[in-house]
């Protein structure tokens, strides 16, 4: 038997918090990968998003606590290596910068491991640059330094030079890490001769829509520290480059601005609904509380590939629906000049948009947004008796619907193509979500309201809605919400991913 080949890290720079920050690199490794090693100051969206078959190893921190020692790390980098698979290693910001990226490149080498680094946007340029303020300027700051502060109170230890950098003119300093320590750190800057008038910042959360800046003077800064309560990871930025931030402030300009929206949505059909959250400047917070499986009936692809009526029609009421029929279809049948025999009935938004990627649309629409109201309007056509429906849907699907079409004097193939899950969070995510709960959650099904009380225990779920506005995609799914005992704050008027997002834009503006 041949040794199996031995597979590549990729030690990969996610960026500090904006998914869109990761290099179009780093964004290619990730979904070519069998394995993702990832830390905790990782965007959510980077891993929920990756295909299930991924191997996800989260190796950040809970309750403030490592979860997984360094050399945990590394030897799980080996591991997964030597077994053949491609990983990602995947680290919030740069990987060599104020990261232990260096560390792992050498292990991996000391262990015959074949690496690639592939650099990402650090925090240090990003986070400042997200709150309006420049690293260097024509006028103000000829060079920036960066510096860690977080071994400022062992001065035996820290070999960063604070007197050097208190009489350096005409530059930007930037610390990363010295929140926790910045008493000291500005005490041993004006000690040795820094201004204490000098103008002086610090960004928390950078680059994400809930980022909080604090302006301040050089000898004021750890009293506004405390009193906004400013926690890691944040940044420091002092030098006169900060006055610059009242003329290039731009990210509070967007009506979801430092609003954090919760996404119960499964994390391959929510792509969509990512992005206009995030273009109206929301943190998104990736949760899905479902997912599917593609499920493959052969008995019932062998009653369609036979079909021979000329009265045929494809029934679809989801998204996945669409998506897993199509992809069967064609590796099954092959042919898409077979899919002319059919007239393709969709209900919904999603329905008709997963059709549409696909250059098809539907004869039929129903005026109602509900598998009943589709039952009964598809009935009420003088086409449907006698012809042949294929009515596809997935294992949680009521039977109505083929009930009534056979009432109506259809034949009708039901054909699952997937099976809805319930996904279990892991605890990292749970930690993350109790520590900034969500200011909306977003439900788009009635199974998304239900797989969040299967995730959740009751202790958790009152801390995660104590706040939170629920938005629901309509009737059918704020019918499930208020069967937990739950008030829906908005009921989209058009269930349309969309027209969602604007009217949620405008309603958590009013309630502001």
């Amino acid at each position: 038997m041949s040794e199996s080949k031995t597979g590549t890290v990729y030690l990969v720079g996610a960026g500090p918090g904006d998914p869109g920050l990761i290099t179009t690199k780093g964004k290619e490794l990730l979904g070519s990968c069998q394995a993702v090693i990832y830390d905790n100051l990782v965007a959510d969206e980077l891993v929920i998003s990756l295909p299930s078959e991924v191997e996800r190893h989260y190796v950040g921190k809970r309750s403030g606590k490592p979860c997984a020692s360094q050399e945990e790390i590394n030897a799980l980098m080996v591991r997964l290596a030597r077994a053949g698979k491609q990983v990602v290693r995947l680290k919030g910001s740069d990987p060599l910068i104020f990261g232990r990226g260096g560390e792992e490149a050498k292990h991996l080498k000391t262990s015959g491991i074949k690496f690639e680094i592939v650099p990402g946007v650090t925090a240090g340029i990003a986070a400042p640059a997200y709150a309006g303020i420049p690293c260097t300027d024509r006028y103000k700051a000829s060079f920036v330094v960066f510096v860690t502060g977080h071994r400022a109170r062992e001065k035996s230890f820290s070999t960063v030079p604070w007197d050097w950098l208190a009489k350096a003119k005409g530059g930007t300093v930037v610390i990363y890490m010295g929140v926790g320590e910045i008493e000291k750190i500005i005490r041993r800057l004006i000690d040795n001769g820094m201004s204490p008038e000098t103008p002086a910042a610090v960004v928390e959360r950078g680059t994400y829509p809930s980022q909080r800046l604090v302006t301040s003077t050089l000898a004021d800064l750890p009293d506004d520290v405390r009193a906004h309560n400013i926690r890691p990871p944040s940044i420091v930025i002092i030098g006169d480059v900060v006055d610059l931030h009242p003329m290039m402030e731009w990210l509070g300009d967007k009506p979801l601005f430092g609003k954090r929206i919760m996404v119960t949505r499964p994390g391959d059909q929510a792509q969509e609904l990512y992005f206009l959250l995030r273009e109206r400047g929301a943190e998104v917070q990736p949760y899905p509380t479902i997912s599917t499986e593609e499920y493959i009936d052969s008995e019932a692809w062998k009653k369609i590939a036979k079909l021979r009526e000329k009265r045929r029609w494809l029934l679809f009421t989801s998204e996945n629906g669409v998506r897993y029929f199509l992809r069967q279809f064609f590796d099954l049948i092959g042919d898409a000049r077979n899919l002319a025999a059919f007239n393709i009935a969709a209900m919904g938004y999603g329905s008709s948009q997963a059709l549409s990627r696909h250059h098809l649309s539907a004869d039929f629409v129903p005026g109602a947004t509900t598998s009943v109201g589709l039952a009964e309007e598809l009935s009420a056509r003088s086409d449907i008796r006698a012809s042949t429906v294929v009515r596809v849907c997935g294992n949680l699907e009521s039977d109505y619907v083929a009930e009534t079409l056979a009432s109506a004097g259809a034949s009708v193939i039901p054909l699952q193509v997937f099976t809805t899950i319930y996904p279990a969070w892991p605890q990292d995510f749970k930690d993350k979500l109790t520590s900034y709960p969500p200011d909306a959650i977003i439900f788009t099904s009635g199974r998304s309201v239900e797989g969040l009380f299967k995730n959740l225990t009751n202790d958790e779920a009152k801390r995660i809605l104590a706040n939170a506005k629920l938005v629901s995609i309509g009737p059918a799914t704020t019918r499930y919400i208020e069967t937990h005992g739950l008030k829906v704050a908005l009921e989209a008027k058009t269930p349309a991913i969309p027209a969602l997002v604007e009217e949620l834009a405008r309603f958590m503006q009013d309630v502001s």
